[in-house]
């Protein structure tokens, strides 16, 4: 969260004597903390303890909502960028796990930690992967097109004497295929596009480039959703001046 200060680096000025706290920048009397290897006053680290975000149930579901609209959100991008340039572009599944980590980050509030880093893997995998499915549908519906236009009424082939009309045609010879349930139909494509990654290696070159890009966002995902770390130590005793420090 942008109101909660961050103490990655020891970055602090001290004169010869005193200790400024890295917070607010005030002298320090007395004992002092170190903040992720930082000095701080006792004042600013109860501060800070008080406004780290906590982790809850409430969280965790707010953070995995808002995970699931940054898949969703993942996977148009993805889509209208390989339907726009007709490229099907590996480095979008680099914005798509920036998308769901920042999501779901913001959803729980700037709770991080293990099953949130695990929701983000397996919503950027889900919204890459599946991203496949209506990629290959309106490619398939583009070459029907493609292939039905040369077909034109007036292109049919006279009749000959020996052919029979429509009507007595043998009926049974010609019996439509079994439908799909819709249900069973959007299963087995959802399966096909989960499965889509690894299937994408029969072509090993392009395949494996594919699946790195993947990972390489997966892992994106996996850092932005890590808990926050706060590493608090002592309080330490101001060295005495004159004394060695």
């Amino acid at each position: 969260m942008s109101d909660v200060p961050q103490f990655a680096t020891a970055e602090y000025s001290r004169k010869s004597g005193e200790t400024l706290c890295n917070s607010c920048q005030q002298r320090i009397s007395g004992a002092y903390y170190l903040l992720n290897g930082a000095p701080a006053c006792a004042s600013c680290v109860e501060r800070i303890r008080e406004q780290m975000p906590r982790d809850s149930h409430k969280s965790f579901v707010r953070g995995v909502l808002f995970g699931v609209a940054g898949a969703i959100l993942g996977l148009v991008i993805y889509v209208a960028f390989a339907l726009a340039t007709g490229w099907m572009v590996g480095y979008v599944s680099l914005a798509v796990g920036y998308i769901v980590g920042k999501a779901i980050s913001l959803g729980s509030r700037g709770v991080g930690g293990r099953r949130y880093q695990v929701a983000a893997v397996l919503l950027t995998y889900v919204a890459v992967s599946l991203a496949a499915v209506p990629i290959a549908i309106s490619l398939h519906k583009q070459h029907r097109v493609v292939q039905q236009q040369p077909a034109q009424a007036g292109d049919q082939p006279p009749a000959q004497a020996g052919d029979q009309p429509p009507a007595q045609v043998n009926r049974s010879a010609a019996a439509p295929p079994t439908r799909m349930s819709p249900a069973r139909a959007v299963g087995l494509l959802a399966l096909l596009g989960l499965a889509s990654p690894l299937l994408a290696l029969a072509h090993p070159a392009q395949g494996l480039i594919g699946l790195i890009i993947l990972l390489v966002g997966i892992q994106i995902a996996w850092k932005i959703t890590a808990a926050r770390q706060l590493n608090i130590s002592g309080p330490i005793a101001e060295p005495v001046a004159g004394t060695p420090g």
